[in-house]
């Protein structure tokens, strides 16, 4: 739904003249650790790839399965966190020290506030790696639009819409196989989510670690993550020809990412009954078990194609950063 008559009251959104405010904006998305820069140069950096180059469900896709590119995305970019820490990271727009929080309080300490997603991309690994990427709503979620009842429904809802797509645009052979030319899953039904709604935000922290297909692939592609760019869309799947065709929320591009340059922070909640399912110590048995696994990911919802995982399965950790998030 398009039209913004019956505005969702739990939807605190900032008013036209406030967006028209860039500066804030502007702070987050070059407040990191990670430089935002071009989508066509962002070494060691971020961007914001443009929509069309994702491909979703048309108008008619239930009848013709067709796809079209995608159009302009529902959210604005807002900032991107690569963090570690010494427990799995999670809420972090309830962590009183996110750089986030912190910018959206200081600018608007009081009345309306702009309604933030986030979504934490938990890295299985020692050291507790984060991509957390932040949207920001322009426009009004209008009441009853897919969004909005995203948004109010339970976690059932969540984990049967939520939808990721990933495409690795630079890349060695081997991890352009595992992923494939454009992996698509519904997020919560191949690993585990814990859903955060407040006021003025939601966040999605995404355990890529409660799978072990996931976490094979993840650990492979990470011991070329110097080498990678990868551009990741987020968007909740179309079910029915009035929510089709299907629309991106936001989409990210991350490129050459070092593990050094990920800010080391301290987590804002308890970690120890909600490790990782798959324990460091496993990560050598897979590497040596399983020279060349060959699976469709369909069974886990990751449209990957065929996975190829090697012996050269590794853990290259980056080094300690002062915590300065």
């Amino acid at each position: 739904m398009n039209c913004l008559s019956n505005l969702c009251p739990v939807a605190l959104m900032v008013t036209a003249n406030n967006l028209n405010n860039q500066e804030w904006i502007e702070k987050v998305s070059s407040g990191g650790a990670v430089p935002y820069l071009n989508p066509d140069n962002c070494q060691n950096g971020w961007a914001s790839p443009p929509a069309n180059i994702f491909t979703v469900r048309g108008p008619e896709y239930l009848s013709t399965r067709v796809k079209i590119p995608a159009d302009k995305c529902l959210l604005r970019p807002l900032g991107f966190d690569w963090i570690k820490s010494s427990t799995k990271i999670w809420e972090v727009l309830n962590n009183p020290n996110s750089r986030v929080r912190k910018a959206v309080e200081d600018e608007f300490p009081e009345g309306e506030r702009p309604f933030i997603w986030a979504f934490n991309m938990q890295v299985p690994s020692k050291d507790n790696y984060s991509a957390v990427a932040y949207f920001v709503s322009e426009e009004p979620i209008p009441e009853g639009s897919l969004m909005d009842q995203f948004l109010k429904g339970d976690e059932g809802f969540k984990n049967s819409r939520l939808k990721l797509i990933a495409n690795i645009v630079k890349g060695p052979w081997i991890v352009k196989k595992a992923v494939g030319e454009q992996a698509i899953c519904i997020i919560g039904r191949a690993l585990t989510c814990k859903y955060f709604k407040a006021d003025n935000f939601f966040e999605v922290d995404i355990d890529i670690g409660s799978s072990m297909m996931a976490s094979a692939i993840v650990h492979l592609a990470f011991g070329y993550i110097t080498t990678l760019t990868v551009d990741l869309a987020y968007l909740i799947e179309g079910q029915t020809e009035s929510e089709l065709p299907e629309r991106i929320l936001g989409a990210l591009r991350f490129s050459e990412l070092a593990p050094a340059s990920a800010v080391c922070i301290e987590s804002s909640l308890s970690d120890e009954n909600q490790q990782s399912s798959i324990p460091t110590r496993w990560w050598k048995s897979l590497g040596q078990g399983f020279s060349h696994i060959i699976h469709h990911g369909s069974q886990e919802g990751l449209n990957a194609g065929t996975v190829h995982i090697v012996n050269d399965i590794a853990d290259r950790d980056g080094n300690e950063k002062i915590n300065n998030w």
